[in-house]
């Protein structure tokens, strides 16, 4: 395999918009072909998620509503990095103890993904957090989230049926599965 026959070569970069989430730029680039071709790209600092996972088995997941989506979603708990180069583990345990109170003492990192390539270069860390401790939430102000304790093998079913459609909860949830022994 050739990955230098499939690589397009950036030749310019005009900004469009440059918020406080993201970066959107427009981009000129040189196909393998020869011939150019514009690209929409978001620039993203990146994101942490945690699937924080009791002695008994249950998993602490988040409920909030999600306004392009104009849906409630049950996710992970998950937060962008505060800042460029932030460790990806430090922002994963800001947002445990930000969205549902708890501290953990194991850290497994289950995976880095990369949530849609095709316009972003958003990666987000997910981790396993075991060893939970209860403590006080502290949500950003703009935040208005639930948070729902049940078994980690009704998550899954919840993945099957549907009820769970966030990528990185799915990727989250099956890879903790699978990490410690509940495959189902």
């Amino acid at each position: 395999m050739n990955d230098e026959a499939l690589r397009e070569v950036v030749t310019s970069r005009k900004s469009i918009y440059d918020g406080h989430i993201l970066k959107l730029q427009k981009w000129t680039v040189t196909l393998p072909g020869g011939g150019s071709a514009y690209r929409e790209i978001v620039l993203h600092k990146g994101a942490s998620a945690v699937v924080p996972v009791d002695e008994e088995g249950n998993v602490y997941l988040v409920r909030q509503y999600r306004t392009p989506l104009d849906e409630v979603l049950t996710e992970i708990p998950a937060g962008k990095l505060d800042y460029a180069g932030e460790e990806y583990l430090s922002a994963a345990k800001r947002e445990l103890k930000e969205e549902t109170g708890f501290t953990a003492e194991s850290w497994t990192h289950l995976t880095t993904m990369r949530t849609t390539p095709g316009f972003t270069n958003e990666t987000i860390a997910i981790y396993l957090a075991r060893g939970l401790t209860q403590g006080e939430t502290h949500p950003d102000d703009d935040e208005f989230i639930e948070t729902e304790k049940l078994p980690l093998s009704k998550a899954i079913d919840m993945i099957h049926s549907g009820e769970i459609n966030d990528s990185k909860t799915i990727a989250g949830l099956l890879l903790a599965a699978e990490a410690i022994g509940d495959n189902r």
